[in-house]
């Protein structure tokens, strides 16, 4: 079930008075416990092995909420100079940083040895480019990405892993290691991601399973001992009504299991257990805050907003369902069916599809959950958009902008207007 919004219909009201709507409202206490709650299911003794949280940046990339995620222990995941960039700022580095190469240009492969990042590479020709790129250097701990290919199903998000365009093969992997090891690695990772917001446990430990079996062949066939697994993102959450959130104790159990089978009392025990989560941590941590603007009825009933698929595309593009309230009129009956769409160009601007909503009035404010991940992250500027405010409620109850909104001044700041006079 979506976590309600934390503020009544009159302090949202007082908060867009200062901060125009849209915007992202995320809850700072929310999005600890949630850390909490995660870092209680995976330590001793429940859970045998060291384990890390490397939160996925690319699902809320905001050096305030970074640094909230480094408070309470977690390290980042990255794959773009940027991304890296915001870990700096938030004061992440060295092994709480692991970046994951994706046909990765070699200035961002400088960029995440520059800072000790655990380099992550996709490819095994990536060896030899990340030895070009660092003028014959190589670092000392190296991580490689596993697509298990025809062994493992994806689910209908991520698609099948014979059709992925990440990771290395089996036969691949096991040449991999020594390749990196001849050139001077001495401490090694096995990676992989199969899955996207999954919410059957079962599926994330045979996914755990998978790694550890793969650790122990290749100790096995190479002689190199893995020092940390990365069992990758993709863990669910409840977007729609009625549907239970993971319960992490089950999780960590089924995992748990696994290792105790399959790596308790081995050389490679104690190996380290680590996750790339994104969604699970922040998504229903935050909310996208709407006006209803505008009424229209044809051949259904429109509810138009001052938000739009700029500021949330999964609606548009995946056909995702989330979560939306009309602040003041949580319990009214929903009576109405509308569609709550956006002023884009675009028929799939469209925030709910015949929905039963309570009967909306212009001026309404209105909250679509789950959005602190994957939101504001993919907004973009099509019709000249421009991205909106990311606000952050404390824990005393303040609300502190994090960003604030573009203008237009933004938007046109790479244009060489001077010139266009004598254009």
């Amino acid at each position: 079930m979506p976590l309600p919004f934390p503020l009544t219909r009159e302090q949202t009201e007082a908060v867009a008075q200062r901060h125009p709507t849209p915007f992202h409202l995320y809850s700072e206490p929310s999005i600890r416990a949630t850390c909490r709650a995660i870092s209680a299911a995976f330590s001793a003794p429940a859970f045998p092995a060291p384990y890390r949280e490397f939160f996925a940046v690319k699902a809320l990339p905001n050096p305030f909420i970074l640094k909230i995620l480094a408070a309470e222990g977690f390290g980042a995941d990255c794959s773009s100079l940027a991304e890296l960039e915001l870990c700096r700022l938030a004061g992440l580095s060295g092994d709480r940083v692991m970046f994951t190469s994706n046909e990765t240009p070699d200035e961002e492969f400088r960029a995440a040895f520059s800072l000790g990042a655990i380099l992550n590479l996709d490819d095994i020709s990536h060896v030899e480019a990340l030895r070009s790129a660092l003028d014959g250097r190589f670092p000392s701990t190296i991580c490689f990405r596993y697509n298990p290919g025809p062994a493992r199903t994806g689910n209908a998000i991520i698609g099948n892993p014979t059709e992925a365009k990440y990771g290395l093969t089996r036969d691949q992997i096991l040449q991999a290691y020594p390749l990196a090891r001849s050139l001077g690695a001495t401490r090694f990772g096995l990676h992989t991601m199969v899955v996207s917001n999954e919410l059957n446990p079962d599926y994330h430990a045979e996914t755990a399973r998978m790694v550890f079996t793969l650790a122990r062949e290749i100790l096995d066939k190479t002689g190199v001992r893995v020092s940390f697994v990365n069992n990758g993102g993709g863990l669910g959450i409840p977007y729609k009504p009625g549907i239970a959130p993971m319960d992490l104790s089950v999780l960590a159990r089924g995992i748990a299991a696994a290792y105790d089978e399959l790596i308790k009392g081995t050389p490679l025990d104690p190996l380290e257990f680590y996750t790339e989560w994104g969604r699970f941590v922040t998504g229903p941590s935050g909310w996208l805050v709407t006006r209803a603007i505008r009424h229209k009825n044809t051949y259904r009933d429109y509810v138009g907003v001052d938000a739009s698929m700029a500021d949330l595309m999964r609606p548009g593009i995946y056909g995702a369902y989330h979560h939306l309230t009309v602040l003041g009129k949580e319990d009214a009956p929903a009576t109405e069916t509308y569609d709550v769409v956006g002023s884009l160009c675009e028929n799939c601007d469209k925030f709910a599809v015949q929905r039963s909503l309570p009967p909306i009035s212009d001026g309404d404010l209105l909250v679509i959950h789950d959005t602190g991940a994957h939101g504001h992250a993919m907004g973009y500027n099509y019709n000249g958009k421009l991205r909106h405010a990311e606000l952050l409620l404390r824990p005393d109850g303040t609300i502190l902008p994090i960003r604030r909104p573009e203008t237009l001044t933004d938007l046109f700041a790479t244009l060489p207007l001077d010139r266009l006079s004598s254009f």
